[in-house]
């Protein structure tokens, strides 16, 4: 698995460009605190106020052995233009101001009270990076579940991405291999935003409660604009149909996790050129974390990835994503 470096700017290190001392914007901080995933994927600045225009290729141009005394045709690649839009996600904080004030730091009173706004935005992205559908929600982004929603060849030339867990019914579960990069799935923020990042602080002002009655409150108003743009869907896995209920830390019965994410590693196109991750429920990594004490386990171990504990696949990090559901509907495979 290849580690690009600097030239992968996390959200963290992107916002960095637009405080001018070199220190991250606090609202950056603030979310990858609680969001690991953040820790996987670049944002890169948009090429338009409102996403990303990409040119995704869809062939390769021929090579072909040429004979002594005899030219070869020309051939050039296939490309489709894809845009992919960027959502706004809002949060309004209030907080009495005479509770701050009880506070010696009422400004970090303020920071710490607002901190389940973060939480909320964290969990929303979360949720909406796997199923935002901006055809249901066009205001939103769309997320990967969608753009890997079928197994069928003749309906989606990214069907060979998805790998059939052998679970029925609706008790299923995904799990995710990323590709993060370039050549892979990246971060956007609109073009001319700080990191998509914004925080105005309305500091004093009459607020009302639940019957209509006015108080004094603090008002900070947060925004994270963001979206995903996919270079190469190569580079992304989607393990299907994984049956909750069938799981044991032994893999004695139910899906063979191990034998599932090592089919996931070898469909990745490109693993060189992209920054690997896993995604998974809270369930799946508690089995897998169980896994790692078993004698004949050499897949699973415990490590440190941005500064948290990790437990990693092959030396690939695995998250834990509690937004990813439990309750699928089995994807019909061929």
């Amino acid at each position: 698995m290849a580690v690009i470096g600097n030239t992968m700017p996390t959200l963290l290190e992107a916002s960095k460009l637009y405080t001018g001392d070199g220190t991250p914007l606090p609202v950056a901080e603030l979310l990858t605190e609680q969001n690991p995933i953040l820790d996987d994927i670049p944002w890169f600045e948009a090429n338009q106020t409102t996403g990303e225009r990409l040119a995704v290729r869809t062939g390769l141009p021929s090579a072909v052995y040429r004979k002594l005394n005899a030219g070869i045709p020309a051939s050039k690649s296939r490309y489709a233009d894809v845009t992919e839009s960027t959502g706004m996600l809002t949060s309004l904080g209030k907080i009495d101001k005479a509770l701050a004030d009880l506070s010696p730091n009422a400004a970090d009173f303020r920071v710490r009270e607002n901190m389940g706004h973060f939480t909320a935005m964290n969990q929303t992205f979360a949720d909406r990076l796997f199923y935002g559908d901006t055809d249901i929600n066009p205001e939103q982004f769309l997320g990967f579940a969608p753009r890997f929603s079928t197994a069928d060849k003749d309906d989606a030339e990214n069907a060979v991405q998805l790998i059939n867990g052998g679970g029925t019914g609706t008790d299923n579960s995904s799990i995710w291999l990323i590709g993060w990069g370039k050549e892979g799935a990246y971060g956007i923020y609109p073009k001319g935003s700080k990191a998509g990042l914004v925080h105005k602080d309305y500091g004093e002002e009459l607020v009302k409660d639940a019957d209509g009655n006015e108080f004094p409150a603090y008002r900070d108003w947060f925004e994270w604009h963001h979206g995903i743009a996919v270079k190469d869907w190569r580079n992304i896995v989607r393990v299907a149909n994984v049956d909750m209920s069938a799981l044991t830390k032994d893999a004695s019965a139910g899906a063979d996790l191990i034998d599932l994410m090592v089919q996931a590693v070898e469909q990745i196109n490109a693993p060189e050129a992209v920054k690997l991750a896993f995604y998974v429920p809270r369930t799946v990594r508690s089995f897998l974390r169980r896994q790692i004490t078993n004698k004949d386990n050499v897949w699973l171990s415990m490590g440190e990835v941005a500064g948290r504990k990790a437990v990693q696949f092959d030396g690939i990090p695995v998250r834990r994503v509690d937004a990813l559901s439990v309750n699928e509907s089995a994807i019909t495979f061929p």
